[in-house]
């Protein structure tokens, strides 16, 4: 079974406001970059997509995943069951709000039963090359807003 390592980042001008997000997907040395942008978004939804979009990117379900995410918040809401428990609740959080983001939390549910990604927290802007690039590439998209 390959390995693949998705290393995610989410950035946003204001918040809300214009948003990119970036994956860095690695498997046997190689490494491909993804990214884009929303017009009006926030921090947090971009964080979620860039992990959306790094899974659909993959090709095969026959692999070992690891998700790097320096969002405590995506990091929690899954291995701390916070989306089973949104679910069991109408999509209410504990102080029964509604859940920001249901589509895309909906949709890593759906990813996460086809390829059961390992999420593991990484600390953001510090010595992770990989996280500091994808927080690079999503700043960028979000300033592209800025230049057009």
């Amino acid at each position: 079974m390959k390995k693949v390592q998705i290393y995610t980042d989410g950035a946003c001008s204001g918040n809300p406001g214009p948003g990119g997000w970036a994956a860095i997907l690695i498997c046997d040395g190689k490494e491909k970059e993804i990214s884009g942008r929303e017009a009006d978004t926030t921090n947090n939804r971009m964080e979620i997509l860039a992990v959306v979009r790094g899974l659909e990117a993959l090709k095969s379900t026959d692999l070992k995943i690891e998700i790097y995410s320096d969002s405590s918040y995506l990091v929690n809401a899954v291995n701390q069951n916070w989306l089973v428990n949104w679910q069991k609740n109408g999509w209410k959080t504990a102080s029964k709000d509604p859940v920001k983001n249901k589509d895309l939390w909906q949709k890593i549910i759906e990813l996460n039963t086809r390829y059961s990604p390992t999420y593991i927290k990484v600390k953001g802007h510090a010595d992770n090359r990989y996280n500091n690039r994808c927080d690079e590439l999503a700043v960028a998209e979000s300033k592209a807003f800025l230049k057009s």
